[in-house]
């Protein structure tokens, strides 16, 4: 028997309603942001709930494991464990990712399907949790949209750098292969006699300050906007800035390798871009950024150093990356003070040392505001984050202990509407950090993507690819590993032993009263059998109890 329409429309209706649940603006008079280093909760083991809590910020979702292993040892010494390994890297990339034949679909479908299938195989199972959830928060604000091959590679360089230094990460990401293309910074070029027919590209230059760097509005030390006489939000820079920084950027061109790659590797990747010998392909005259001088006849490399480190002490970088560490990890809306303290961590580790993504990040988790909630009903009104659907999918998936991604009939893999990994629609990404709440001053930037027929889609999406999605009479996610047969065996037990489950594996052993009220209730007009457990899943998933992270 499927649940009535009704109920599912009801919940549906229910969710699309709330946001944050329980949000409230922070106050506007706040004391003034400490700067240095954060001090840290105190180490130590960790009760389920807690643990279960830090998993849903550190990693791609609990699993019992990770919430045993966090109890065992404590938050602070299981992330300085995940800083020392390595990065988990997407290795043997096959031949008909790199060389594919343009214009046949089948073809062009397959190679781009690698990358999102790679993701999330390394979301389930990687071990690297904490390096792969930064570079997914970083790619949110930092996003290209690109070809098969040059996004795996451009995925790689996050890898490597998500824990790194933030300055060497600027410095990789503008001569990237995949971001020169799709900024158009390797066609960057000064008009010339030589070349009448070539203009500067401000692309690049453009988004490197005002998405990746320090945004269009000063900042102060906890991240508010510095405002003139009148109220004025006073802006980083002009549009001269932006042209003698694109002069800067001049010259720059994809590798060139003999062989040359493939037409679908046309990019060059993993090669970083290089500087074009021909004299005329760059502007070595004098330049000056923000009040910074770039000496006349400096190099294409010396230009790009001097951009960096520019932009590296620039007041903004601090309070405008934390926050969106901050906003990805933890919570959409954080405190002036929060910010103000990991802010500082980031303008120096303690050792003098400027944009230390390991001890930010740690800065990020261990802050008293981060951990307030590790008791039940202690977190403050508003804090927390939607599940963008990424997040959603892979909490639900490893909960439900899978090891690689699930799969359409055709082979895709699977992602509810919304938000494809790797292949955002813009440079804005899928929302902007600064998108609020509507009708609420509320930073809220998932909640764009929380539409009715995204919300509608989680409510199926479990039975489409583990129930449902059969072809020629087997399913191809059946070598997942996902364990739906527990949940129809604890169904088959009673209606209270799937509930139990449930809880203790998505809801932190602490389902709301009033959800596990209605849980009930629609259990008693499900067959019991793995569908109706699923379904039951699924409605639980869907309201704002699983779909808030607090």
């Amino acid at each position: 028997m499927k649940v009535p329409h009704l109920a599912r429309s009801s919940l549906l209706m229910a969710v699309t309603a709330i946001v944050l649940g329980a949000c409230a603006p922070a106050p506007e008079e706040l004391p003034a942001a400490s700067s240095g280093q954060v001090k840290p909760v105190a180490a130590g083991k960790m009760s389920a709930y807690a643990a279960a809590r830090a998993a849903d910020q550190v990693s791609f979702g609990a699993t019992p494991a990770l919430v045993a292993e966090l109890q065992q040892i404590g938050l602070e010494a299981w992330i300085d464990q995940q800083l020392a390994l390595p990065p988990s890297i997407i290795n043997n990339v096959p031949r008909y990712v790199v060389d594919y034949v343009r214009n046949v679909p089948e073809a062009e479908s397959k190679a781009r399907r690698f990358a999102p299938d790679s993701f999330y195989t390394l979301a389930m199972v990687g071990p690297d949790q904490l390096r792969l959830r930064v570079n997914w928060a970083m790619q949110q604000f930092v996003p290209v949209n690109s070809d098969a091959y040059p996004i795996v590679e451009y995925f790689n360089m996050f890898q490597r750098n998500a824990l790194g230094n933030y300055g060497t990460f600027l410095r990789e990401l503008s001569v990237d292969p995949a971001m020169g293309a799709f900024l158009g910074n390797n066609q960057n070029r000064p008009r010339s006699n030589q070349c009448p027919d070539c203009a500067p590209n401000e692309n690049w230059a453009r988004e490197l300050m005002q998405l990746f760097s320090i945004g269009v509005v000063q900042l102060n030390a906890d991240g508010t906007t510095k405002r003139d006489a009148k109220g004025k939000a006073l802006e980083t820079y002009t549009q001269k800035d932006v042209e003698e920084l694109a002069r800067a950027f001049t010259g720059w061109r994809f590798a060139q390798t003999n062989p040359p790659p493939p037409d679908t590797n046309g990019h060059n990747a993993p090669n970083p871009m290089e500087p074009d010998p021909w004299e005329f392909a760059r502007d070595s005259g004098a330049k000056i950024v923000m009040g910074t001088s770039f000496t006349a006849g400096q190099s294409a490399r010396q230009d790009l150093e001097t951009a960096v480190s520019m932009l590296v002490a620039h007041p903004n970088i601090a309070p405008f990356v934390s926050l969106r560490l901050i906003q990805h990890l933890v919570a959409s809306n954080p405190s002036p003070q929060y910010l103000g303290r990991v802010a500082g961590v980031f303008r120096n580790n303690g050792q003098g040392v400027v944009g230390d993504m390991k001890a930010t990040v740690k800065a990020v988790l261990l802050d008293p505001e981060a951990r307030r909630g590790d008791v039940p009903g202690t977190d403050r009104a508003g804090f927390g984050k939607l599940r963008e659907p990424v997040l959603f999918i892979t909490a639900a998936m490893r909960g439900l202990g899978c090891r690689t991604a699930l799969k359409w009939t055709d082979g895709g893999s699977f992602g509810v509407n919304g938000q494809s990994p790797l292949q955002p629609p813009s440079v804005f990404s899928f929302y902007l950090p600064t998108d609020r709440a509507p009708g609420s001053n509320l930073l809220a930037p998932e909640q764009k993507l929380a539409t009715t027929n995204e919300l509608s889609a989680r409510l199926r999406y479990l039975e489409w690819t583990l129930v449902d999605n059969n072809q020629n009479g087997g399913n191809p996610n059946s070598g997942s590993g996902c364990d739906v047969a527990s949940l129809g065996r604890a169904f088959a037990h009673s209606p209270k032993a799937l509930i139990d489950l449930i809880s203790a594996r998505w809801f932190r052993g602490a389902m709301p009263p009033s959800l596990r009220s209605n849980l009930m209730a629609l259990a008693a007009t499900q067959t019991v059998d793995i569908r109706g457990a699923v379904q039951l899943l699924e409605f639980a998933l869907t309201t704002p109890y699983f779909g808030v992270i607090k």
